[in-house]
């Protein structure tokens, strides 16, 4: 039997006759150091930047393993602490164990704060954020990639600051963090001595930037080259600014995703639906959550039905205007799939 397919896209229009636009957004860091700076930086060429990392259950790999891949790179010694000396389990059970702990690590010029599931349990241990206070007193720089940035607003270095996580986790920062401004459109944000990157690979451009404050642009493009990374500073989308920000977390279905794309200005997607099981239903779904759950709105959702020939197909319309002002214009279709389904086999 034919399983229903569902369609979804939704573009940033500027007029009724529903044209769409290239939305032109370029982040760009903080303006360049200042003499003062330059000097500071230029006096530590001549000794081995230091980087600590700390390490914990359930860390996510990428959040550390890129940032080290770029420090390595530009020769600075890497060296992780966590709180015990026993082997720790990472996000996809890589086995690891930490070079110092809480009680013996040395200090270091940067503090890099890592993310991942075991970010929260991490931020409850009084060691851990003990450290991390007293640690930042005496670091040049203090940075986190993803959740890291949950363990800064436990310790209070984040007060008063500007800062970023990874995109799913954006709302809670803002709730336990309400002395910070977070932003969601910057893959790092740069308060002088406090940085913050968003999810997972967003801490290799923060690495890259730290490299660029301390040994220069040139330094820091020709890492980036080394490791083939496509480095574009603050300039390359994050993923939280995605148009998809602007589509609800659909709940309810049961199905497999065939496509999904887009940018900052539109978002399309293709799913193969199981449950619901027919096309009433998933549009009846569809509809309800469109109406009551697309986020970040400073309008009413305005949602229409089309009626297409042919029974075995539903369509639906809707706009709204979102949290800055931009026209919206979103469109859902349902109809029996050709595709077969693929079952996979363990």
């Amino acid at each position: 039997m034919a399983k229903p397919e569902s369609k979804l896209s939704m573009r940033h229009i500027t007029s009724t006759l529903l044209s769409t636009i290239v939305l032109a957004c370029c982040l760009l860091s903080a303006p360049g150091a200042s003499a003062e700076r330059r000097a500071t930086d230029d006096q530590t060429k001549s000794k081995q930047i230091t980087v600590a990392i700390v390490l914990f259950d359930g860390v996510q790999i990428i959040d550390y393993s890129g940032p080290w891949e770029v420090f390595g790179q530009a020769g600075f010694k890497v060296f992780t602490v966590a709180d015990k000396s026993e082997p720790l389990t990472t996000r996809f059970d890589q086995k690891v164990i930490a070079d110092y702990t809480f009680d013996n690590s040395p200090d270091a010029d940067i503090l890099l704060l890592p993310g991942g599931r075991g970010t929260l349990k991490t931020a409850d241990n009084p060691r851990a954020i003990k450290w991390i206070q007293d640690k930042a007193k005496t670091a040049r720089y203090v940075m986190s990639v993803c959740t890291g940035a949950f363990l800064l607003a436990r310790t209070g270095l984040l007060d008063g600051l500007s800062a970023t996580t990874y995109h799913d986790a954006i709302g809670n920062l803002s709730q336990v963090a309400p002395k910070t401004r977070v932003v969601y459109d910057q893959r790092y944000v740069d308060n002088g001595k406090v940085i913050t990157t968003a999810g997972l690979s967003s801490g290799i451009d923060g690495a890259l930037h730290l490299v660029e404050k301390i040994r220069g642009k040139g330094q820091a493009q020709s890492e980036a080259l080394v490791l083939e990374y496509i480095w574009e500073g603050d300039a390359k989308p994050s993923r939280a600014a995605f148009a998809d920000r602007y589509l609800p977390d659909f709940q309810g279905f049961e199905a497999k995703t065939i496509s999904v794309e887009g940018a900052l200005d539109h978002w399309d997607m293709q799913m193969l639906v199981s449950k619901p099981a027919s096309i009433a239903k998933i549009m009846d779904l569809t509809r309800k959550q469109i109406v009551s759950a697309t986020p970040h709105t400073s309008s009413a959702v305005t949602l229409t039905s089309r009626a297409p020939k042919g029974a075995a197909r539903s369509e639906i319309e809707w706009t709204f205007k979102d949290d800055l002002g931009r026209t919206w214009a979103g469109f859902a279709a349902t109809e029996l799939s050709a595709l077969v389904p693929v079952y996979d086999f363990a």
